[in-house]
């Protein structure tokens, strides 16, 4: 379970700088500062953790499926965001909703990787005893921020192609997404299987694809009849 979670922190530090990528320089910055604040002014409810109580909060189902629903969120905007920026890319980006969303959702870089930070922040207390606490956090607040530039600027220079780094954004997101239920679920299972057939709920079910299937072709069809009438 920790290995998963280790992997799970990881992605989302991946996904964090994948997106700062997108950015000009002072927004890198800016972001680098409000990481090192926030790992510096942390220390004092970091030092209020313990091994045990992390150890339990891993093991709690339903702390573990209230985190589940941020990491799915999080993960649904960054796909927004890339499908948004492709359509962008290819000029297809068109309505003042679908602008705005872009921009929003450009600007929103992520919360998942402050909750890592606090994590990495417990974990060097937890390896440094007796070292003073704020020498520590401010210590690692500054080794953060010249790290995250740097690994912006990495991923700049290994993926110059922004399609490419939309790609790899949005493939990322999946996996971290397919992890978050295998970490979440922890071999449980959400409901026990039956023998019997709940057929009220399988015609709501198909009731509702159905439904869902002719709004998707009714939409379709107004959207291409204005685009023709667009580009007439």
């Amino acid at each position: 379970m920790q290995t998963v979670v280790l992997i799970l922190m990881f992605l989302v530090t991946i996904i964090f700088m994948l997106k700062l990528s997108f950015h000009k320089p002072l927004v890198v910055i800016l972001m680098a500062v409000v990481s090192a604040l926030f790992i510096g002014l942390m220390w004092p409810i970091a030092i209020e953790q313990s091994k045990s109580q992390i150890a339990t909060w891993l093991s709690n189902p339903s702390l573990m499926l209230d985190t589940s629903v941020v990491l799915t969120i999080e993960v649904a905007i960054q796909m927004s965001f890339c499908i948004l920026a492709t359509d962008k890319m290819f000029g297809e980006l068109r309505g003042k909703v679908a602008r705005g969303l872009y921009y929003v959702l450009w600007f929103f870089p992520g919360v998942l990787f402050f909750a890592v930070l606090f994590s990495l922040l417990v974990a060097v207390i937890f390896q440094f005893p007796g070292v003073s606490f704020p020498i520590l956090s401010w210590t690692l607040a500054g080794i953060i921020f010249i790290l995250l530039p740097l690994g912006v600027w990495g991923i700049k220079k290994i993926l110059p192609e922004t399609s490419i780094r939309l790609e790899m954004l949005f493939l990322t997101n999946a996996l971290l997404a397919i992890l978050g239920i295998v970490a979440t679920v922890n071999g449980r299972t959400a409901v026990e299987g039956i023998n019997e057939v709940n057929w009220s709920a399988l015609i709501g079910l198909i009731a509702l694809i159905i439904v869902g299937l002719l709004l998707g072709i009714w939409f379709r069809k107004i959207y291409y009849k204005k685009y023709i009438s667009r580009q007439l």
